[in-house]
């Protein structure tokens, strides 16, 4: 048998470039680069958020802490400097680089008073308490609440710029330095975790058609045990079938030599003797005797496979009628064949109709061949074929080995041990039980098969 197939199924080594381990390291790393991106522009914009709102907080304080005092600096601006024209110019700031830019405008839009370090486009909005944009200042409103005026603080943009990049640059500089070191950690799992998985491929490419042995691999994580398990059943499945065919040549070997023998020294006995009747007859004999066991041998190896075997209702009783219905048409068993039913409802089993039919045409032949006087088929319920003789019966001994291939108890050259043999296969694969008593509960000679099958 080729078990090339194992051979290709075996996994490439783990560290090319196409292995799983490769693809796993690869996956991960553009899924976890992925989500950490995700997460961080997720980040960005929370961070930027609450960047803004800290500014606009500070922004609104400001405004509301200086608006008084700008007021006072410009009631004291016009003091000294009663014909100055509108707008006035406050003194600079101590802190020139840290300097907050504002002017107060009145209701008709006249900007009165100015900071020193303001410019003069740095409030083009409209005047509306509130905040507002204009690039590159972020404005924020605020009406005086007992005099028409309004103050307006100016706030550059490019600060919250400037802290919402560099959180961005914290978050993504990690990440570039990580993600190598994180590839480096990926592969070296998934090939540590996958080197079961090259064991189990090792395994499977030792077994050829003479080691098909089951696969022994402890620890297997939960996937790679259900794959051991089919694979251990596949080989079961191959193991079987080698059997069959192994046991189908053994048995051609020993069961077709002698029927072959014969019918090739009949024939040449009967041309040696210009084709006498006798002699062809007899030749026509043997080769009967050896279609009759080759039929076996195909019987036997259909029931040892037990592939093509079908769980189905069957009517016992019919089933009965049916194979004696063939043996009546002879008449030397007709004479001696009687069918027993039962005379309430018929007993319903679940098997196979033709595997069946073969197992009961197997265990008459033999009552028919071995036994003498009456042979009868009797259904008993539940569910149980019984076929029984009333000839001499076997020994204890005997009885012990009937089910063995080959072996014939019988004087007629005619009988050897398959039809039990087969019986007993077909039973088997049913999951039914073969019961053989010598002699009869309740008798003192003979002897009775039993198949005793599970009611449908």
């Amino acid at each position: 048998m080729n078990f090339s197939f194992l051979q290709q199924a075996r996994l490439e080594p783990l560290g090319r470039h196409d292995s799983l381990a490769g693809r796993l390291t690869r996956t991960l790393i553009v899924w976890v680069g992925g989500v950490w991106l995700l997460c961080v522009l997720g980040v960005v914009w929370y961070v930027d958020r609450e960047i803004n709102h800290n500014f606009d907080n500070e922004l609104v304080e400001v405004s509301h802490r200086m608006f008084d005092m700008a007021v006072q600096e410009l009631e004291k601006l016009r003091h000294e400097n009663p014909d100055a024209r509108s707008p006035l110019i406050a003194p600079p700031q101590l802190f020139s680089t840290d300097a907050v830019v504002y002017q107060v405008v009145d209701t008709h839009e006249r900007v009165l008073l100015r900071s020193a370090e303001a410019p003069v486009n740095a409030f083009d909005v409209p005047l509306a308490p509130g905040f507002a944009n204009t690039e590159p200042w972020r404005i924020y409103t605020v009406r005086h609440p007992s005099r028409d005026l309004f103050f307006q603080v100016a706030d550059p943009l490019d600060e919250r710029r400037t802290a919402l990049n560099r959180t961005l640059l914290g978050l993504i500089i990690p990440l570039g330095a990580v993600l190598p070191l994180l590839a480096l950690v990926l592969r070296n799992v998934a090939r540590t975790e996958l080197r079961v998985l090259q064991q189990l491929a090792g395994e499977i490419e030792q077994r050829s058609g003479t080691d098909l042995r089951p696969i022994q691999l402890p620890g297997l994580p939960k996937e790679l045990r259900s794959v051991g398990d089919h694979v251990n059943q596949l080989l079961e499945r191959l193991s079987q079938s080698l059997d069959v065919e192994r046991a189908l040549a053994a048995n051609a070997a020993h069961e077709l030599r002698t029927p072959l023998a014969a019918a090739r020294l009949r024939l040449q006995t009967a041309l040696e003797h210009d084709l006498k009747r006798d002699e062809v007859l007899a030749a026509l004999e043997a080769l009967q005797v050896l279609g009759h066991r080759t039929e076996k041998l195909l019987q036997l190896s259909r029931a040892e496979s037990g592939a093509s075997l079908t769980r189905a209702r069957i009517d016992l009783v019919q089933l009965a009628g049916t194979v004696a219905q063939e043996f009546w048409q002879d008449p030397r068993a007709n004479e001696r064949l009687k069918l027993k039913v039962p005379e309430d409802e018929p007993p319903m089993a679940l098997g196979d109709v033709d595997a069946l039919a073969i197992a009961l045409r197997n265990l008459i032949e033999n009552a028919l061949r071995y036994g003498s006087g009456r042979v009868v088929i009797e259904v008993m319920a539940p569910c149980t074929l019984s076929v029984r003789d009333f000839g001499p019966g076997v020994s204890p001994d005997q009885l012990r080995t009937l089910q063995q291939r080959h072996v014939r108890h019988g004087s007629d050259r005619a009988g050897y041990g398959l039809g039990l043999s087969i019986v007993g296969t077909i039973v088997e694969k049913l999951g039914a039980r073969l019961e053989l008593a010598s002699p009869p509960h309740g008798a003192a000679t003979g002897f009775e098969a039993r198949i005793v099958l599970r009611p449908a």
